[in-house]
């Protein structure tokens, strides 16, 4: 990297970097987009849901060029214990047609060919380069240093993920708390495109979601997923780092037995892994939320704390993408003003404000404390499988009322009715 100084520099280029790294050179910026790995996406472990009709202010008509694997119609969220389960199986012709609700796609090939849209608008793209540290002018942030490389900028956009280092840096944020971050253990099983279309009753490109809370992650806050792409399945669990810690299990571990479950078994059979890793995942919501600026600064995405997990479905590429967005309107209202203080920060946070990033956030602001309830974990999954046992079971035997078997279900999962009726509360308050 040379002396050369740009209107912007953009570190990190997952969905929220490259969106507003493109955003920008759209309009005429000089902008460097720097990313630690070998390639954008290299980092990223495979198998996500994109809830994309945000992109489509920025690269209208995307799905027709971006890698997509399939687009979502059915959701399907499941408690389970060992040996039992029960859930709840959401599908809509209605996401099945334009505009698409969410898409499965591959992080590796997604991150790629988003970064590569900013750098045919215009972006210097860098790979391959660790930022170690900011450069700064005063109190204000004017580049990044990398090796013995300093890079000048007006302004740096930090999208470096759920535990960034330039956030810390800047003093924006503290040590983040075990409790908001989750770690995420990812799988990716090849198939072939009809055993999953047939496995998993989908026709042509449709896909599903899958989420499990309960037995997956033996009773550690967090939970499952599977996502099916064209020719493989991203499959995994997510688990808060507090209560894994506590627990004393091996996550890798869980992971597996998680594959070996008689209800995900079946799912996966035949299938060959490609892929393994596990990566960070913050969850804890506006709690955990950083200043989100400073004289010469913004950040946005994960750095951000912008990820929600609703229990029902887990959001993070939109907000990213969203955040993105707002972080490239603000700078350009800064290089045009001269501002790169108070007024690029607050016109950020204006705009975070406005759009439906900052008020999904606000919305499910309760839900992160809800998820932290252990009986989400260990007694529901048993409540639950035990009262549809004795709903279904017809063993010529009087049956109970179906208010006698909810009783005896709670029961025998150690719950009272009032702790029922109070985790219902503050569960529909977080929704």
């Amino acid at each position: 990297m040379g002396e050369e100084k740009f209107d912007v520099i953009v570190v990190g280029a997952g969905p929220a970097g490259s969106t507003a790294a493109l955003k920008l050179a759209q309009e005429g910026c000089s902008v460097a987009l720097i990313e630690r790995g070998e390639t954008p996406g290299a980092k990223n472990l495979s198998g996500s849901v994109l809830y994309g009709r945000c992109l489509e202010n920025l690269l209208p008509g995307f799905t027709a060029q971006a890698p997509i694997e399939r687009y979502v119609t059915n959701h399907i969220t499941t408690f389970l214990t060992a040996d039992a389960w029960f859930g709840l199986d959401y599908k809509t012709s209605v996401f099945g047609a334009p505009p698409y609700n969410g898409y499965t796609v591959l992080r590796a090939k997604f991150d790629r060919w988003l970064a590569d849209k900013a750098e045919e608008a215009g972006v210097m793209l860098v790979s391959g380069i660790r930022v170690d540290s900011l450069a700064r002018t005063g109190e204000r942030i004017s580049g990044v240093v990398a090796g013995k490389d300093t890079l000048l900028a007006d302004m740096v956009i930090a999208a470096d993920g759920a535990n960034s280092f330039l956030a810390q840096q800047a003093g924006l944020r503290g040590r983040i708390q075990p409790k908001h971050i989750a770690l995420g253990v990812k799988s990716l099983v090849s198939l072939p495109r009809a055993t999953i279309e047939d496995r998993f009753h989908l026709s042509s490109e449709e896909g599903t979601a899958y989420a499990w809370v309960g037995e997956v992650t033996k009773g550690v806050a967090g939970g499952g997923f599977l996502y099916t792409n064209l020719e493989s399945l991203s499959v995994g669990v997510v688990m808060r780092l507090d209560d894994l810690k506590k627990s004393r299990q091996e996550a890798a571990q869980v992971a597996d037995d998680f594959l070996h479950h008689p209800l995900i078994a079946p799912l996966v059979r035949g299938g060959e892994l490609i892929e393994y890793g596990a990566h960070l995942v913050p969850e804890g919501g506006l709690e955990m939320m950083p200043q989100l600026g400073m004289p010469g600064m913004l950040v946005v995405g994960d750095a951000a704390g912008f990820t929600l997990n609703t229990a029902l479905m887990v959001r993070g590429m939109d907000l990213a993408i969203g955040s993105g967005l707002a972080a490239a309107q603000a700078a350009l209202k800064a290089i045009a003003s001269r501002d790169f203080g108070d007024g690029m920060i607050n016109t950020y946070t204006d705009l975070l404000e406005k759009s439906f990033v900052m008020k999904d956030m606000r919305t499910y602001a309760r839900m992160p404390a809800f998820l932290e309830t252990d009986r989400l974990y260990k007694q529901y999954p048993a409540f639950v499988t035990e009262l549809m046992r004795r709903i279904f079971l017809t063993d010529g035997t009087p049956k109970e009322h179906v208010f006698v078997s909810a009783m005896q279900a709670l029961k025998s999962s150690g719950m009272s009715l009032w702790t029922l009726a109070a985790d219902c509360w503050k569960g529909l308050r977080a929704l």
